[in-house]
This record gives structure tokens, sequence and C-alpha cells, in this order.
């Protein structure tokens, strides 16, 4: 029977580690943790993202800051409050809600952001320490990902790994990741010749392509392991109705693989777990706190 790797229950055990660590820490620091949330646009999923955020920072103590800009602010105002931010010390961690809206440039906003306080990952700084291997802030969803093989003790080391997709946000910094922890990786994409029979080779074989349904069993070898970072809304037969579905074909894979990540509540919750995590991190750093959490850092 393949193993479901539970991301909302691993999620919720990661939580309740932060919660006590900030209760006992924050006697020393004499503050909690503060993370900044900037948001510009109406984009309604940016608004339920940031919300869940916000819960969750709430859940495990720390003080979240929601910055919510209208989309006819200027990139050169959005830079003036990151420096700003940049320079609070109540705040230890900050992110751009992304997508943003096209008039802005998106890099060049997250390149602002200082990379001790970029809890997303993404600032050319944090990514060139990811190629180097050195401590500093991962991208959430490839370090929640992590964090979830290690809880079910899947062996990275010396295993080949395929990882579909080479995003900025999540193919590359895994794979990246990934090497790092002695992995053989292949990473595919859209102009992969032969993608089925590449993935088929996977010891581990990771979703990331942002297309419906893509991984089917013909993708996938006897006894891998399958994680899945897509999510997808599509309609269902009953027009009213939608339901939510991944990269990857779930039904059909399921009974080859080892484990897998269902969706919803795979991988899922644990990127805003890692967004916390990071939070904590650099928190942590700034007061010179225990580094009991410091296994959760890929």
């Amino acid at each position: 029977m393949s193993i479901k790797l539970d991301g909302k229950k691993l999620s919720l055990e990661i939580e309740k580690r932060l919660n006590e660590y900030i209760s006992i820490n924050k006697k020393i620091a004499k503050r909690a943790p503060g993370l900044a949330v900037i948001r510009i646009g109406e984009d309604p999923a940016s608004g339920v993202y940031v919300n869940n955020k916000e819960k969750a920072c709430l859940r495990v103590g720390i003080k979240s800051f929601i910055f919510h800009l209208k989309d006819n602010v200027e990139q050169k105002e959005v830079e003036k409050l990151i420096d700003k931010l940049n320079f609070d010390e109540d705040i230890d961690g900050m992110l751009l809600q992304l997508p943003i809206p096209k008039k802005f440039d998106e890099q060049k906003l997250i390149s602002h952001i200082n990379s001790n306080k970029d809890v997303d990952g993404l600032n050319e700084i944090n990514i060139g320490k990811l190629v180097k291997n050195e401590t500093a802030m991962r991208s959430c969803t490839p370090a929640g990902i992590i964090n979830l093989l290690r809880s079910q003790n899947i062996t990275i080391k010396g295993k080949k790994i395929v990882v579909i997709g080479r995003s900025l946000l999540v193919g590359k910094p895994l794979s990246l990741m990934l090497l790092n922890l002695n992995g053989t990786v292949t990473m595919t994409h859209s102009k992969t010749l032969n993608l089925n029979k590449v993935c088929k080779e996977a010891d581990i074989l990771i979703a990331a392509a942002g297309k419906p349904n893509l991984v089917d069993s013909t993708f996938v070898k006897e006894g891998a392991v399958v994680i899945d970072v897509g999510i997808h809304r599509l309609k269902s037969s009953d027009k009213n109705k939608s339901r939510l579905c991944g990269d990857v074909l779930l039904e059909d894979v399921i009974p080859k693989v080892f484990a897998y990540t269902p969706v919803p509540g795979g991988v899922g919750p644990m990127t805003v777990t890692m967004l916390l995590v990071n939070t904590i991190f650099s928190w942590q750093k700034q007061f010179g706190l225990s580094s009991a959490l410091n296994d959760l850092m890929p």
C-alpha cells in the first residue's frame, strides 16, 4: 500500500514546534518575530494566500504586517516601502506576494529586499548561496518538499531524481537543494524529448510543470516516490462546481508508487510552514538564539 506524504499533518507538527520555540525565546529577544507581506492590486487568489499566511503567523506567534497597495502605485513607491521595511527592526522577514501587475519590474523589487529578510529565498544573494551550498534563506516550496521526504525517511543521497519544471520558484532551487543533498538530479521541461521515458527512470519524480494531470502511470516506475507540486481548479461536468487536481493523475499513479503527495494537502501546506520557518530563522540569527530548528533548513 502506498504511503501518503501528508503535508497538512506535518505542517501542524512543525507549527507546534515553532510555537514552542517562539514562546521560549521571545523572553530573550524581548519581542516576537515579525513578517511583512506586500500585496499589490486585487488578484483574488493573492488575497486568499495572504489571509492564509496571516492566520499561520497567528497560530505560531509571529506578528504579521500586511501592506496592501493599490495597483496604481508606482514602482518607486514600492521600492521606498521595501527600503523602509529593510531597516525596521521589528521585521525579520519580508515577501512580495506574487503575482503582481505586469507594469512592475518584479525581480527588481525582489532584489530590493534585504537578503537576510528575503523569506521567499528569491533574492539573487540567497540563490547564489544555494548554488554554493551555503547557509541562507531557502525557497519555501522546495524546502517543504525536502522536509516531506525526510519525514518518512525517504533517502535522497544517491537516488535518481527527475524534476519536471525549471521555474525560479520551484524547479531550479529544488534541483539545487537535491543536488546539495547528493541526489542525482535530472531537470526536465516542456522542450525535453521523450519526457515520459526520462521520468520512468526516476526513484523520486517531482512534477512542477503547471499542467493538469500531465503525469500518468506511463511516467512512473514501480516503487517510485511521486511529489505533485501542481494545483489547478478544473470545471466539473456540473458547470456550477469545480475540483482541484495537480500535475499528476493520482488515481492512475497511486497503485504503482511507494509514496505520493495528495492534492490538496500535500506540498501546499508545507510552503506556508517553511515561510514561517524562514522568518524565525532570521529572528534566531538576529538575536543569537538556540539552533533547535536548524534541522528544518535544507
